[in-house]
């Protein structure tokens, strides 16, 4: 059957589109790895998971550049290189069980998805937010759980066991509950705010659920403040 008048441009404009997305997903990644990030796992995760799809319409863009974007609720969408600092810092291993304080667009949900994780439950304090990054998710929904609930709230996180916990933010204080919601060889990864900007720490916690800190690189990362969770 001869094709239809027209589908030979289709087929082109598509091979035309999916040339032009991959040469700038390689363009995106190969921007990383300037900067510094050398975790192949990421950066493959990086590439597979297109940002412009989380970022918000009229800044999709710019959503490969290596900038911080506006949210709604007066957050940010972490510039990539953070992201991946953070990403390489949590070493998350195929099958482990995450929690995530921040889910903001779904960005950084769907990179741990695509990373391995059997689970992560995703909690964000603003519910258009949420609403938001379950739209974006799609299909990662049968690996995530995205709740509107407060991260740093105690009666929230009491009870889990989690091999990962990735704070998207940075707190002047981590809250003790979230270190003791690790399982054993567990580890956290957060940005501690000292006043002046921020400093990524990671905590790793032992079978005598002592922790040990390691202080890692600055950080273009905003405070996180506890409060309830709340409606757009």
């Amino acid at each position: 059957m001869p094709p239809e008048a027209g589908e030979p441009d289709e087929r082109a404009d598509r091979l035309s589109a999916g040339l032009a997305e991959a040469t700038g997903n390689a363009a995106f990644v190969l921007a990383l790895r300037e900067r510094g990030v050398r975790d192949t796992a990421v950066l493959r995760a990086m590439e597979q998971v297109p940002r412009e799809r989380f970022a918000p319409p009229a800044l999709r863009p710019h959503a490969r550049r290596d900038i911080a974007l506006p949210l709604a609720c007066g957050q940010t969408m972490t510039a990539p290189s953070i992201v991946a600092q953070m990403l390489g810092a949590l070493d998350l291993a195929p099958g482990q069980r995450v929690l995530e304080v921040g889910t903001g667009t779904g960005y950084v949900t769907a990179l741990l998805v695509r990373l391995g994780a059997a689970h992560v439950r995703s909690l964000e304090r603003y519910e258009g937010l949420a609403r938001a990054a379950r739209a974006h998710l799609g299909r990662d929904l049968s690996d995530v759980t995205v709740e509107t609930n407060d991260g740093l709230a105690p009666e929230v996180v009491r009870g889990g066991s989690y091999d990962r916990i990735l704070v998207n933010g940075s707190l002047a204080a981590l809250p003790p509950h979230l270190p003791a919601a690790l399982k054993s060889g567990g580890r956290l990864v957060v940005g501690h705010w000292t006043g002046r900007g921020s400093r990524l720490v990671t905590l790793t916690r032992d079978s005598a659920a002592a922790y040990a800190r390691t202080e890692g690189a600055a950080l273009r990362l905003g405070p996180m403040t506890p409060g309830r969770a709340l409606a757009p």
